[in-house]
């Protein structure tokens, strides 16, 4: 039977419900820490509509007809298109309809480059390179997703290495997360009586949801963590989306099956109930019979039955509803400057410190932590601090403010703390990071206060 998780506890914890997850996107360093911890990357599609104003007019008789493509920059420095706006004739101030989606990703930084071309309309499918070039502009698809009204006004440039006009007017960039239904629906079940289909013991149970399609079959939306011996099991809270279960009044197919490590799963029963159903069983407080097909074909009911303990819809608010909320997270960083872990002037040590000022690889991580956090830090001020080491006045500290002052302990943007390393008289450092949360009062459920890296 698929759809059994092989994870930690070998497949029988929860599965993951209620989620976005979209396959676009890659990091290999992120990729490789969800892998190895049997979770999933969670991504947001986010779109993208574009204006702008006062564009250069480099028609003659008309004016510019205006279209905006948007790029990502990769690692290596090329762009690969993401999408283009259509064509909108005679205007200097265009307001595109067509929209452009990209996958936000939280764990990498992703910079976006916009390219406005003036399009003869007589060859709106030549490439791009022969049209003419109206300005380019770059920012962090971040620096978008953080601002209040999630709008960031860039002004237009030649590109790079060109020397040309200055006023080529402003691009106005407006992200957007695209959710189907924010409405979710969380259950509590429990069976009662079950058939036993253990010889030296008991049961172990679980549930299976799927949602019927429209050719027959069923597709499997989520499962249940397994309850260990028990005829008369309660589960964890199910949390499920509009997008798995489609409507109230789609057929569900709940499976109630007994777990062997072999992965051959033991059919205890199974019913047939819409979520709407599910309501109602819960607000009778009576429960359902479970059934099972024998091998002639005869539906047999069970004693087992299936009950609702609790039902609840609710909204299901996403990472960028919380930043648009005014929520915001701080990178903080402590530096260890004892010499117990080697010398940073030998090659060997993970902490070098380069002559050529190549960025080891803790400077290289603080660098990537601090460059994707910054966004989400309004004053992008970073705590920083070091320990067991010389202070610049040549006493030695357990605890003193890494930018050398005697009253204040942040740094101004993540390559100021390297810059920090390497004007220190360091013996070695270690960096040790933790991420802070901060949320400003609103409507949105509270959330935890500390994140670990």
């Amino acid at each position: 039977m698929g759809n059994c998780y092989s994870g930690v506890e070998g497949g029988k914890q929860q599965s993951p419900t209620a989620t976005n997850n979209n396959n676009a996107g890659h990091n290999d360093a992120v990729e490789f820490f969800y892998r190895s911890r049997g979770l999933h990357q969670h991504f947001t599609r986010v779109e993208l509509s574009l204006s702008a104003i006062n564009l250069r007019d480099r028609d003659i008789i008309s004016k510019s007809d205006p279209m905006a493509v948007v790029y990502a920059k990769n690692i290596d420095g090329k762009l690969e298109e993401l999408g283009r706006t259509e064509v909108i004739l005679n205007s200097l101030n265009p307001t595109w309809i067509e929209k452009v989606t990209i996958a936000f990703q939280f764990e990498i930084v992703q910079p976006l480059v916009f390219h406005v071309y003036d399009v003869d309309t007589k060859f709106h499918n030549i490439p791009v390179k022969d049209q003419d070039f109206l300005g380019e502009a770059t920012c962090v698809l971040s620096e978008v997703l953080t601002k209040q009204n999630q709008s960031l006004t860039l002004n237009l440039c030649s590109k790079i290495g060109h020397v040309g006009l200055r006023n080529l007017g402003v691009l106005t960039i407006h992200a957007e997360e695209t959710v189907a239904s924010r409405r979710v629906v969380e259950m509590m079940l429990h069976c009662s009586y079950l058939d036993n289909k253990d010889i030296f013991s008991k049961s172990d149970p679980f549930l299976r949801i799927s949602r019927i399609v429209e050719s027959g079959g069923s597709i499997p939306i989520c499962k249940t963590e397994v309850v260990n011996d028990n005829l008369n099991p309660k589960w964890k809270p199910l949390c499920l989306s509009m997008q798995q279960f489609g409507s109230k009044d789609n057929p569900l197919i709940i499976e109630c099956f007994d777990f062997n490590s072999s992965g051959k799963h033991s059919l205890i029963g199974k019913l047939q109930k819409s979520v709407a159903d599910l309501e109602k069983l819960q607000e009778g407080k009576s429960g359902e019979n479970l059934t099972i097909t024998s091998h002639h074909g005869h539906k047999k009911v069970l004693k087992g039955e299936l009950f609702v303990d609790q039902f609840c819809e609710k909204e299901q608010y996403s990472f960028l509803d919380y930043v648009c909320c005014g929520f915001e997270l701080n990178f903080m960083v402590a530096v260890d400057f004892t010499a117990s872990n080697g010398n940073p002037q030998n090659p060997d040590s993970l902490h070098y410190i380069d002559p050529s000022s190549q960025l080891n690889s803790y400077q290289k991580a603080i660098m990537e932590v601090g460059e994707v956090i910054q966004f989400y830090d309004s004053d992008r001020r970073f705590p920083a601090w070091g320990f067991g080491g010389k202070t610049f006045d040549g006493t030695i500290s357990h605890c003193f403010n890494l930018n050398g002052s005697a009253c204040s302990f942040e740094i101004r943007e993540a390559h100021f703390i390297i810059y920090c390393f390497f004007v220190s008289d360091a013996t070695f450092w270690f960096a040790c990071t933790g991420i802070s949360i901060e949320l400003s009062p609103s409507c949105l459920p509270s959330c935890n206060t500390i994140v670990n890296p």
